[in-house]
């Protein structure tokens, strides 16, 4: 099945197209091939990252975490189709200057979120970015999207690479931003108790070799 669509964004793993789909709207998720791997190679591995991410958004509605729902998935042409999500991302709600009171709300809401993905539903999803949640139009659920590198795990180390990939995507594109960041943190570890805190012990951890890397490259 070849459906295109409007093109709204392109990425370096794949291009992202608006459309409908047997009357809902819907995004279209298509990933490149890659030229510099060897074609078996290449289509085996887009085959297992599309059904990877598929599984990914259905374990987050199962454990009650709001993601889009996976319509089709079309392997021939490399795509997923997927729930298009009305709103805005943390990004542009960060941008839009909004009062420090809706900034630590938010904040805490993110923190909260990422517990339960990470200690409720024991799922990574690789590339946490303030892109990638989504404020739902008319109902303000904050809705985690693009799971094309998540995973399964239940490693406090892979958790706290996961918040630390965040924590990154904060310093490069919000600046003077660390105390939202910690206060994403500290909901964090308020929502799992325990097993919130041996993540932010790791997350110390991967801070420390990651100034490290920075320091002596």
């Amino acid at each position: 099945m070849t459906i295109k669509g409007d093109l709204i964004k392109q990425g370096a793993e794949a291009r992202i197209y608006k459309t409908t789909f047997f009357g809902r709207e819907t995004i279209i998720k298509e990933r490149f091939v890659k030229g510099y791997r060897h074609p078996t190679l290449d289509e085996r591995l887009t085959k297992r990252r599309l059904i990877q991410e598929a599984r990914c958004l259905a374990r987050c509605q199962k454990h009650g975490i709001e993601a889009p729902t996976v319509y089709f998935l079309d392997e021939e042409t490399r795509s997923i189709y997927l729930e298009f999500i009305p709103g805005k991302t943390l990004r542009d709600f960060i941008y839009s200057s909004p009062s420090q009171d809706d900034l630590f709300s938010m904040s805490d809401k993110v923190g909260e979120l990422l517990s339960i993905l990470h200690n409720t539903a024991g799922m990574i999803h690789g590339d946490l970015t303030t892109s990638n949640i989504i404020i739902q139009e008319g109902t303000g659920k904050l809705v985690l999207i693009d799971f094309g590198l998540g995973s399964v795990s239940s490693l406090a180390e892979d958790k706290a690479v996961d918040l630390y990939v965040l924590e990154r995507a904060f310093i490069s594109t919000h600046p003077n931003t660390e105390h939202l960041f910690q206060r994403i943190l500290d909901s964090y570890k308020n929502t799992s108790k325990k097993a919130g805190e041996v993540v932010l012990k790791k997350l110390d951890e991967v801070q420390q070799r990651g100034r490290k890397k920075l320091a002596f490259g």
